[in-house]
This record gives C-alpha cells, structure tokens and sequence, in this order.
C-alpha cells in the first residue's frame, strides 16, 4: 500500500531522517560542515542526485530485472553525480575543489541507493521524486544545523560574514569546532537532542 504524501515527508524530514535515525551519510556530515556555503552545496547536490535517481529508478522498475537492480541503480545514480560534478567544476570551479571528491562520492552514498532501493524500486514515480527530496531536506536540515554552530563557534562567522558578538575580542573563537573533532562532537550532540525529542514524542 502506497504511502500518504504527508507520511513521506514526516518520514524524511523526521520520523525516519537519514542522518539522526539511520545514521546514514556520516562521511559528508563530518568532512564538509565545517564552512556554511561549502554545506548548502553538498546539500542541494544530493538532493537533486536522490530526487533524479529516485525518478529514474521508479521509471524503470518494471523493466529492471531484479538480479541486475543494485548495479543498474548505481550506473543511474553515476550518471547524475557526475552530471552535478561537471556543472560545478564547470561553473563554479573554486566550489569544486573545496568540495574535493565528495561530490563524486554522493555515488557511494547510503541515502541515495537506499532510498532507491527501498522506496523507488517499487512505488510509482511521483511518490518515488517526494521521497528522495524530503530525505535529501531532512539530510540538509541535520548538515546545515551542524555547519551553522561549527562556523559560527569556530570562525564567528556565517557564510562569510561576521556575527557581531561572536567576531570581537569578548569571544576567544573555538578552532577545535572547525577541525575534524568539532565535527564529531557537534554530530553527536544533535543527535543526542533529536532522539531525544523522538523518544519524548513516542511515549506521549
């Protein structure tokens, strides 16, 4: 039985986040958060990889035998990162390299053939494209919360502008925030915060 459309966003912004349910795509969640802008990239990237997979898998569905459906939902989850990739390196170069090589490793990443594999290999392609975008928003929703306290109590900044209080002398700025431990620690304790609204929600 098809999912509501409500159901399927409350799944992927909340009741089933990749990030702080799953514990999905934790690469991206540590390498690329420490820098605002650099997160709302991978974001929208990932999104629009999981939103055009998801549709490319459902399409195909019926005539994908199932033997050969992991490795035909990778060559279509390829196509499209590395669609994204060449826009970016094309467009927008300094992004690019700041990224690295994870834009290319969406390919490997667990949200985006797991949402193909769980939902888009067997629902139709409307709801298919709602899943992968609301996983790909409660993925950005989780990203830019840990990139805005990582830059912010690191830098004193927000996408490169400074925050008043945070950028004088009052505030000795938390380097360690911006570092690989920051990450760590940060992800951890918003994980903390939401299983802990989850659990308080299950019991009432």
């Amino acid at each position: 039985m098809s999912k509501a459309p409500r159901d399927i966003m409350l799944d992927g912004l909340w009741r089933d986040n990749p990030i702080f349910r799953q514990i999905l795509g934790i690469c991206s969640t540590l390498a690329v958060t420490n820098v605002v802008l650099n997160t709302a990239v991978m974001c929208v990237s990932l999104t629009v990889v999981t939103m055009m997979s998801c549709l490319t898998v459902s399409l195909l569905r019926d005539w994908t035998p199932r033997n050969i459906r992991m490795m035909v939902q990778t060559l279509i989850i390829a196509f499209y990162v590395i669609i994204v990739d060449l826009i970016l390196k094309a467009y927008w170069p300094e992004m690019s390299r700041n990224l690295g090589p994870f834009v290319g490793l969406i390919i490997t990443n667990c949200i985006v053939m797991g949402r193909c594999e769980a939902f888009a290999g067997s629902n139709p392609p409307g709801p298919a494209v709602l899943d992968g975008m609301f996983n790909g928003l409660g993925y950005s929703f989780i990203l830019l919360a840990i990139a805005v306290l990582r830059e912010l109590l690191g830098m004193g900044t927000i996408l490169g502008f400074e925050i008043p209080y945070f950028a004088t002398p009052y505030w000795d700025k938390w380097i360690i925030m911006v570092m690989p431990p920051g990450g760590f620690f940060v992800l951890a304790s918003i994980l903390w915060v939401c299983r802990s609204i989850g659990a308080k929600e299950v019991k009432k």
